[in-house]
């Protein structure tokens, strides 16, 4: 689930191994090329944790982020079957 503090939406992600961490976060660049728009990204050996905020509209939060959270679900439904 995505919480919004500090003017950002954050969500972890948490995988079985590193390199589906890293598949995922691939995947997750593919998303946000489509959408223009790209989240801050950290990844710590199988969790990955995702930030997006408009620099746009002043670095907070607005409908672009929520469309691409909502894609980023989406790839994320792919590695939760």
């Amino acid at each position: 689930m995505w919480n919004e503090q500090k003017d950002a939406l954050h969500r972890s992600f948490m995988f079985q191994t590193f390199s589906k961490a890293v598949n995922f976060v691939n995947d997750v660049a593919g998303v946000s090329e489509q959408h223009h728009h790209h989240p801050k990204i950290t990844i710590d050996y199988t969790r990955v944790v995702l930030a997006l905020n408009t620099h746009d509209a002043g670095n907070i939060v607005t409908d672009k982020d929520h469309l691409l959270a909502a894609a980023i679900d989406q790839v994320y439904q792919e590695y939760s079957l």
